[in-house]
């Protein structure tokens, strides 16, 4: 297997926490992995990304322009600032709610989570999820990142098995808080498989 993975979003969304588990998992099942971080000025609200080659293919962790097969957006414009790394046939999971920068809470432009999205939906396929509407059953949107990790895995566009990236979350989860993650990770699954469905 050969693919390609961008992960982006803002400080405090738990992106780098995803990509471990899934440059972790990719590792379990036997391929090889190269993985970088980019990460903003600001711990909480800089732009984060993270890249993830798996397979043979890839010698050097950053990902070209037009290369990934699959982009997880946390953050609806982080997903437009990120697109260019998306391929043709590739597919975008994105969150439709905002984080606002330091410069919208100042200035009220009307920076708009719908706008992002409509745009997307023109350039590429798309399985769109509201982080605060998917989390309410868990009670907080720091569980919003496994969630994306069930979408990516439930659609199918993962390329890892359900069951290895269920297994390091086990690992990297503390124990207290495990069973809420493995019941956010089969929500996300349900989403994508429902979004599949339509």
């Amino acid at each position: 297997m050969n693919k390609d993975i961008l992960i982006c979003g803002v400080g405090g969304q738990g992106t780098v926490l995803a990509s471990k588990i899934i440059a972790a998992s990719a590792m379990e099942e036997g391929h090889p992995v190269h993985s970088a971080e980019t990460i903003g000025m600001a711990q909480r609200g800089g732009s984060v990304t993270s890249h993830v080659r798996i397979g043979a293919d890839a010698f050097a962790p950053m990902i070209p322009f037009g290369s990934a097969g699959l982009l997880l957006a946390f953050e609806p414009g982080e997903a437009v600032r990120n697109l260019k790394y998306l391929r043709k046939g590739g597919l975008a999971v994105v969150n439709t709610a905002i984080t606002k920068p330091v410069t919208e809470s100042l200035k009220e432009s009307g920076y708009s989570g719908k706008v992002m999205a409509e745009y997307l939906e023109r350039k590429c396929a798309c399985i769109f999820v509201d982080a605060e509407e998917a989390c309410k059953p868990f009670g907080s949107t720091r569980f919003f990142n496994i969630i994306l990790l069930g979408v990516a895995a439930g659609s199918g566009h993962l390329g890892i098995r359900k069951e290895t990236v269920l297994k390091q979350i086990e690992k990297y989860v503390p124990p207290k808080y495990l069973e809420i993650n493995t019941r956010a990770f089969e929500a996300g699954i349900k989403i994508a498989e429902s979004e599949t469905a339509k």
